[in-house]
């Protein structure tokens, strides 16, 4: 798939860079997260892309396809709704909520058929038009929590604790 994507050329200011870099991202989560179209990956992506989370690193267009394969195979309605999206010189910041149904394994953790709705934030940084490093924080302990996997203590401090929840995944 080739995407209509402006090009960065002699002629592109410093504005119209962000302008793209906003365009890059935006089209990246509809087409290649939510649409689930890796076609569109090597428009977007640099050749020496890194993908950076907690306890995780992923190098290039292989690895990133391979992760999202994984979390669409696990919620296969899949979306990220941005929240929040900044953009300045070669970084883009966007804060997002992703939603779906587990309704395949994800992390060894048989379908559920719960939705979830997580929240998470990805910094990307841009060379030659194309994003090139991100770092990614999705609120895991939020996942496995709406997943019934685990608990989290009461927020209400005066509430009795609720012993009920014990099924931590091993």
């Amino acid at each position: 798939m080739r995407l209509a994507i402006p090009s960065i050329g002699a002629e592109t200011t410093p504005g119209s860079l962000l302008g793209n870099h906003e365009a890059v991202m935006r089209q990246f989560i509809k087409v290649v997260i939510n649409n689930g179209d890796y076609s569109a990956l090597n428009d977007l992506v640099h050749p020496d892309y890194v993908y950076r989370a907690p306890g995780q690193e992923m190098r290039g267009a292989e690895d990133i396809q391979t992760l999202f394969e994984t979390y669409r195979s696990a919620f296969s309605d899949l979306k990220i709704l941005i929240n929040d999206l900044i953009a300045t010189d070669d970084r883009v910041a966007i804060a997002f909520t992703l939603t779906g149904t587990h309704d395949g394994a994800l992390m060894g953790i048989e379908a559920t058929g719960k939705r979830v709705k997580v929240n998470g934030t990805v910094f990307s940084r841009f060379e030659g038009g194309k994003i090139i490093e991100e770092w990614e924080i999705l609120d895991q302990l939020s996942l496995i929590e709406q997943l019934g996997v685990a608990c989290l203590p009461a927020r209400d401090h005066h509430a009795e604790p609720d012993h009920s929840c014990h099924r931590i995944h091993r």
